[in-house]
């Protein structure tokens, strides 16, 4: 009766109560009815037995479960085949390897667009998957994208996705809310996330995860350094190499056309930048027109805009569009200075560089209101507002993958850039484009003339004309970084020579040409030594300025000399005599006849070069040009070199030496001392010899006074006086040096060394 007593005492608990059928419901049937005595009725849970013994147990009834959500696997799909990326899965893999037990990590693969950041990522992560039992989550922010009127996703919308994905039965409409949910819903899980094409590190930030146990990887065509402060770690992804690129290219139905024309396929890569987005579109076009060169695309990549405009899908020129939207992201400042670095003529750019460029006109500058005259000393015009705006505006550029730091300082433009911005700075006004341009190349005018003061502190620098108001030069801090930045922008250099005689800007024109001297004093790249002096002679006769056209006929005809052109080198010597005679300038005239001296003992009339030299030597002696004195002394020592007269040589290259060390002319010193080493040991004075040579070779190799011309003409001497004492290794060392050096600057030496390498 006990257990009796129980169960009717749950029963009555768990009974819900008898419902209450309306006036007009009629009663149930019997057969609803669940009857026990003749006027029982049991509503819910029943439980009928004749006899309960032992414990009791009840059990309610389960209600019925929902199906289990898959783990969610959202990553994209990738290529089977991943080309040269394998230094870039390592970085990735070592910045994973290094996270940290007791924090989150999180990762940034920024790049160029169209550099393969998501096929990267998404490869690297699929091949993680089981590192992510999990799952992984994928969203694209949308941070540039070409929709018309879309714009980047807001973190609550990518939220929603992620909590339902992750099997979140309601999701709060408060952002914040979401952000505290997905927290929690995620801390403990071993889960990767991938936020492809994120805009900006506000936009990430309420998506990272707060556990160590996952991983969120961040693509953006920018380097969102804001995320630096959550314990990003950053890997930039760079173009593919151009091997790497053709392959690239063969990939779908040009391989075989490919094959047969591998210089047109490097020039395809090379104007597709070697991007993977851009070959795969040429790859493409190959694919659809099967009769279609290699050449043929490579010409029609190279016109116009060159791929920016050739390379499309579905009518769109998915490259354009692509620079287009990140250009309309840009700051307006950010904005002016990419159009203005887009129109100069040169593919490297710095700070002052920038700054000079981006000085607004003022109302009574023309292009034409010029310094003319000014000394190279005046102080300049301070620009310490702009440069720090620049710099600024500099950093957004860098910051949006459009500008590359190739060094402390020192800009470039992406290859499929660099046209883009040129096309929208040719949209400014005619007015806006020639004030840059102006600036521009008083800016190369005030940097090598810098440079030139520098290098050759004894050479006459004469009058510069520059707009105002001036430029400030780039910065040196001695010959070394002088001599590199001459180097490394002869071709900007060049082209501003070249602006300037288009633009009949003579007096720049013919000055730029002047100032460039220690670049071809140094480095004799004869190519742009003609050139700019042709066009600087025109120049400077166009402009009526004596002085400069003397300078470049006597300079100009240094370059001819150099290139082997001794004929049109005699021509201009001659005319510079004849010019410097006919205004009575004795130093320009002792140039001329000494130059004239040179090309005959070029050409082996020592005789008439003797003559020469001691008329040169008399005529600065008058005037007292100390330098010009030393120098002829120098081409009188090589003279009797070339003669076989020792002695003599040695007696006119130690007065030489000492002369121009007294005057600190310590590069002119340096190759008197060469040539007085090599005549050392032909003269038989061989350890005397060798270490001249040896003290040479250090000063050209040294960081103020580097000469790869005479580095190469003393390693060829050494291995001479080697050879002449029987040491067949060290001669072979120093052949081989001289060669791997001439092989940049003088194939015929270069030929030369082989040849004696052989016959040893």
């Amino acid at each position: 009766m006990a257990t009796a007593g129980v169960l009717h005492g749950w029963l009555h608990h768990h009974a819900p109560p008898p419902p209450r059928p309306a006036p007009s419901q009629p009663p149930p049937p019997p057969s609803a009815r669940n009857s026990i005595t003749d006027g029982a009725v049991l509503h819910g849970s029943t439980v009928q037995a004749r006899d309960v013994q032992g414990g009791i147990h009840f059990h309610p009834p389960t209600a019925p479960s929902s199906p289990s959500l898959p783990v969610p696997r959202q990553l994209p799909p990738v290529r089977a085949r991943l080309v040269d990326r394998e230094a870039d899965v390592r970085a990735l893999d070592t910045l994973r390897s290094r996270r940290s037990a007791d924090a989150p990590q999180l990762m940034v693969v920024s790049g160029f667009a169209g550099v393969g950041k998501t096929t990267l990522v998404a490869r690297w992560l699929h091949e993680q998957t089981d590192s992510f039992p999990d799952g992984q989550l994928y969203a694209d922010l949308a941070g540039h994208s070409t929709e018309e009127g879309s714009g980047p996703v807001h973190a609550s919308t990518v939220l929603d996705g992620f909590l339902r994905a992750l099997g979140a039965l309601s999701v709060p409409a408060d952002t914040a809310q979401r952000v505290a949910l997905w927290r929690s819903l995620t801390a403990g899980l071993r889960l990767a996330v991938l936020l492809d094409n994120a805009y900006t590190a506000a936009q990430v930030r309420p998506l990272l995860l707060g556990a160590p146990t996952g991983l969120t990887v961040v693509t953006s065509r920018s380097q969102l350094t804001g995320l630096l402060a959550d314990g990003a770690a950053v890997h930039r992804l760079k173009a593919l190499t151009t091997e790497s690129a053709v392959e690239l290219l063969t990939v779908g139905g040009g391989g075989q056309r490919v094959a047969h024309d591998l210089e047109a396929a490097r020039r395809v890569v090379a104007l597709c930048a070697r991007l993977p987005l851009a070959i795969c579109l040429a790859s493409a076009q190959l694919a659809v027109r099967p009769h279609r060169s290699v050449s043929a695309l490579a010409e029609s990549l190279s016109q116009g805009y060159g791929p920016l405009d050739a390379l499309r899908v579905d009518g769109e020129a998915v490259v354009r569009t692509a620079l287009d939207l990140s250009y309309r992201l840009l700051p307006p400042s950010s904005a002016a200075l990419y159009r203005r670095a887009g129109l100069l003529p040169t593919d490297r750019y710095d700070l002052f560089m920038l700054t000079a460029v981006s000085a607004e006109p003022t109302a009574q500058q023309n292009g034409t209101d010029t310094d003319a005259g000014a000394d190279a000393d005046q102080p300049y015009e301070g620009y310490a507002a702009d440069t720090d705006a620049v710099d600024l505006a500099l950093g957004t550029l860098v910051e949006a993958n459009l500008l590359e730091e190739t060094g402390p300082g020192t800009y470039r433009f992406h290859d499929l850039v660099r046209p883009h911005a040129r096309r929208l700075g040719e949209e400014e006004s005619t007015s806006l484009r020639d004030h840059a341009l102006r600036r521009y190349v008083d800016w190369c005018l005030a940097t090598a003339t810098s440079a030139e003061s520098i290098l050759t502190p004894s050479h006459r620098t004469l009058a510069r004309d520059y707009t105002r108001p001036r430029v400030v030069p780039t910065a040196f801090d001695g010959p070394a970084s002088a001599l590199a930045w001459l180097d490394s922008h002869r071709d900007g250099l060049m082209a501003a020579v070249r602006l300037c005689a288009e633009r009949e800007w003579h007096a720049s024109c013919w000055q730029l040409a002047d100032a460039i001297w220690p670049l071809v004093l140094r480095l004799r790249p004869s190519d742009i030594w003609c050139e700019s002096h042709r066009l600087g002679l025109a120049a400077a006769r166009a402009s009526g300025s004596r002085a400069g056209e003397g300078r470049m006929l006597t300079s100009g005809a240094m370059g001819l000399r150099d290139a082997g052109r001794h004929e049109e080198a005699a021509d201009w010597y001659t005319r510079a005599l004849e010019h410097a005679t006919a205004d009575g300038d004795t130093k320009q005239r002792a140039q001329a006849i000494n130059g004239l001296g040179h090309l005959s003992l070029l050409t082996g009339h020592l005789d008439e070069a003797r003559a020469h030299f001691e008329h040169s030597l008399r005529l600065w002696e008058s005037v007292g040009y100390a330098r010009g004195v030393a120098l002829s002394r120098r081409r009188l020592g090589e003279t009797e070199l070339e003669a076989a007269d020792f002695p003599e040589a040695v007696r006119q290259l130690v007065r030489a030496h000492d002369e121009l060390v007294s005057m600190g002319e310590e590069y002119e010193a340096a190759r008197v001392q060469a040539t007085l080493g090599h005549t050392l040991v032909l003269d038989g004075q061989h350890g005397d010899g060798t270490a001249k040579l040896t003290w040479a070779l250090a000063a050209f190799r040294g960081s103020t006074e580097r000469d790869a011309h005479w580095e190469a003409r003393c390693l060829a001497w050494l291995g001479e006086a080697a050879e002449w004492q029987g040491d067949r290794d060290e001669a072979r060392r120093h052949y081989e040096a001289a060669r791997d050096i001439y092989r940049l600057l003088a194939p015929d030496e270069a030929q030369r060394m082989e040849d004696r390498l052989r016959r040893r």
